[in-house]
């Protein structure tokens, strides 16, 4: 086999290993964690005026008590379809993107530092964030609505009449974009920076057991980290995409106006479901990640 060939089969494995890891790791933490999503959608888009309203949400339990009782066990599954489906290609992105980015941000050192990491991450995020926004406003409008599931429109219904009322662009099927993309990036830039950096200031120990308790923290505190720092952003692009009137324009205007409106907790609401769900996730994503590109390099080294 020519040093070409050799060249690009060996890229092909670890396009394979970096896009196999890193669907499988999204699939599985959007299966367990989708739950904690909706509850943290339905808190974003909620107003101080919808505080009469008996459907109103004063806390995670009473959020999901609510959920149950008017709507059904199924409904904390709302809004599932377009995530499943854009879970694996969406992490596939996030994963192998980063791992392309990082050789651009070396800065002529010889092994990534945590400002590769950390460059990385953001220019990452910003690439998942483009790919998965029409995803996103689908979910959003299927979250929002408070009916039964039996009573609801299904996923190819809530999209093919977004596409009909607004089409492609930035009201329609893109609406949000800029928000979701700060959203992606600056969750992992602090996602990606703080794990990688980290991790590798740990040694590997003997006991397979404590290196994946090990792991599971540092995923764990990277989630929370980034769920906190990036959240004004979420709740822009949830303000944005839920929106019937298109009330909310540009993210940092829309940032700009929750905040004169309903104070600056506003651009925190859902931040306990976003933790709940993104830091356990983040360590489910992660660790799978891990143990998955281990499994598919060790199947296709040969």
């Amino acid at each position: 086999m020519s040093h070409s060939n050799s060249k690009s089969s060996s890229l092909f494995k670890q396009a394979v290993i970096q896009i196999g890891a890193g669907g499988s790791a999204g699939f599985v933490e959007v299966c367990i964690m989708h739950p904690m999503d909706l509850v943290k959608t339905r808190f974003q888009l909620q107003v101080k005026t919808n505080k009469a309203d008996p459907l109103y949400y004063t806390g995670i339990a009473d959020c999901m008590k609510k959920m149950y009782k008017n709507e059904g066990l199924a409904s904390f599954w709302k809004g599932i379809l377009p995530p499943i489906l854009s879970e694996t290609p969406k992490r596939a992105v996030k994963f192998f993107s980063f791992e392309q980015y990082k050789p651009l941000f070396l800065f002529g050192a010889n092994s990534p530092t945590p400002l590769t990491f950390t460059l990385a991450g953001f220019f990452a995020g910003m690439t998942e964030g483009i790919f998965v926004n029409p995803f996103e406003v689908i979910k959003v409008q299927m979250q929002s609505n408070r009916k039964k599931m039996t009573e609801s429109p299904s996923t190819f219904a809530v999209t093919k009449e977004i596409i009909r009322k607004n089409g492609f662009g930035l009201n329609g099927l893109n609406k949000g974009l800029s928000a979701t993309v700060m959203r992606n990036g600056v969750f992992n830039l602090v996602y990606f920076g703080f794990y990688h950096s980290v991790k590798g200031c740990i040694p590997v120990y003997k006991d397979s057991r404590l290196n994946f308790l090990i792991k599971v923290v540092i995923g764990f505190s990277a989630g929370t980290m980034a769920s906190c720092l990036n959240i004004p952003f979420d709740v822009a692009k949830s303000r944005i995409q839920g929106s019937k009137n298109n009330e909310y324009k540009g993210t940092l205007r829309t940032i700009g106006t929750v905040y004169r409106q309903e104070g600056f907790r506003a651009l925190y609401k859902g931040l306990l479901p976003k933790v709940l769900r993104l830091g356990p996730g983040g360590a489910i994503m992660l660790v799978v990640y891990d143990y998955m590109h281990a499994y598919l390099t060790a199947k296709l080294k040969n």
